[in-house]
């Protein structure tokens, strides 16, 4: 497998299972074609596969075929070893996570209300359901007191997404559906939910099956890459890498669209470079002490953080010398970038930095360096050196009726 599919295991030990729809159908009365014909395709434990493809190619259908919400005409469906084809379909459901645009929250119940839904339908205790509702608010980076008791209407369309994804996550299931999971918010908020779900993918590592209509997002997200034509008719399976240096054919060609060598660009990610240090202080210290440490280190700016060392302001020495005391203000506008953020990221966070750099932050978002312009683009001439470089390693199955296998890997 690639760098780009093996950097989240590298971190953390799978805890999803393998999926496997084998020649599975679905047709539709007074339709002639299928809208999924005959597709067998293979989701490897603990990777994210983003399912690309034109609309109406479908890619939906297939992902609401693998929690049954659209029974298959037939076919097969096994998680792990374990055939789950014939069993209810609401008892299939409660074992995967199921992310939609918005969150698909209820109005009317509290996010820690509708975090708790299926587990409480488990039978889990209030205190358990409880623990389980603050933790995954902490995993999504919402303070719980905050958040816990508002309802869907007084959070913004970003905050909804995370408590949707921690909703998805309540009852540790090993596989996590996601719909187009960020299409309904603004570009910003898409790549901060982008990098959320990556470093949320660290610390869990799901099975992880995403739609998307854009590429760029699938690169990004992907470990996996399943290009898809009408009828869900697999065309290419692989890695984002592989894909880009060697498109299937025409029609994945004209899928990437223009800018490849580009896009190349979005598989290096943030923790892939090395970072540069700051000068750190914890809020309420002395602004002279902070003036002093930041002259001895021949810096220009003293990164803040808080209790749990998460930045909360970068402040110039102009900045320090207005209070004796640093406060414990927030300062919304920070440059942050997640270490799962590609160079594209970050050099947009960049621009409207006045510093003309990035504070990266880890798990639980804490701080983890400095990324500049003179890093990223280090990194972007030896990326440049190494384009078109791929392994070896054989890619899941994917196939479809009269394509023939698309790609073939071990578990065949």
């Amino acid at each position: 497998m690639s760098d780009h599919a093996t950097t989240a295991t590298a971190t953390a030990t799978a805890t999803g299972q393998r999926i496997l729809l084998e020649h599975v159908t679905k047709r539709y009365p007074g339709q002639e074609e299928p809208a999924v014909a005959d597709v067998t395709l293979e989701i490897p434990a603990g990777s994210i596969v983003m399912l690309v493809g034109p609309s109406g190619c479908g890619k939906t259908t297939t992902l609401k075929m693998i929690n049954r919400l659209i029974e298959p005409t037939s076919g097969r469906l096994l998680m792990g070893d374990e055939d789950v084809t014939s069993i209810r379909g609401d008892e299939l459901r409660r074992r995967m996570g199921y992310v939609i645009q918005a969150g698909g929250l209820f109005p009317h119940m509290t996010v820690a209300t509708n975090i708790g839904m299926v587990p409480k339908m488990l039978g889990w205790s209030r205190a358990r359901i409880a623990e389980r509702v603050d933790e995954l608010l902490e995993l999504v980076s919402l303070d719980p007191a905050q958040y816990r008791d508002r309802y869907p209407r007084e959070l913004s369309g970003g905050q909804q997404q995370r408590v949707g994804v921690a909703r998805a996550l309540a009852a540790d299931p090993p596989v996590l559906l996601m719909d187009e999971p960020f299409g309904a918010v603004d570009p910003i908020t898409r790549q901060r939910l982008q990098d959320e779900l990556l470093r949320i993918q660290e610390e869990v590592q799901k099975t992880i099956v995403c739609v998307t209509h854009d590429f760029d997002e699938a690169v990004k997200l992907g470990d996996w890459i399943v290009v898809m034509d009408r009828g869900a008719r697999v065309v290419q399976y692989d890695t984002p890498e592989r894909i880009l240096a060697d498109p299937a054919d025409e029609f994945v060609e004209n899928f990437i669209g223009s800018g490849a060598g580009l896009k190349q660009l979005t598989l290096t990610r943030v923790r892939d470079v090395e970072l540069r240090s700051a000068v750190t202080v914890p809020t309420g210290s002395p602004a002279a002490d902070a003036i002093r440490g930041m002259r001895a280190a021949g810096h220009r700016h003293v990164v803040v953080l808080d209790e749990r060392d998460r930045p909360v302001q970068w402040l110039s020495e102009r900045q320090l010398g207005r209070s004796e005391t640093i406060g414990h203000e927030v300062d919304g506008d920070l440059p942050v970038v997640g270490s799962g953020a590609t160079l594209n990221d970050a050099l947009d966070t960049m621009l409207v930095s006045s510093a003309g750099a990035a504070l990266v932050v880890g798990r639980r978002d804490v701080f983890a360096g400095v990324i500049d312009v003179e890093t990223v683009m280090t990194a972007i001439t030896k990326a440049r050196e190494s384009a078109g470089a791929t392994t070896a390693d054989a890619a899941p199955i994917g196939s479809t009726t009269g394509s023939g296998p698309v790609a073939q890997g071990a578990g065949s």
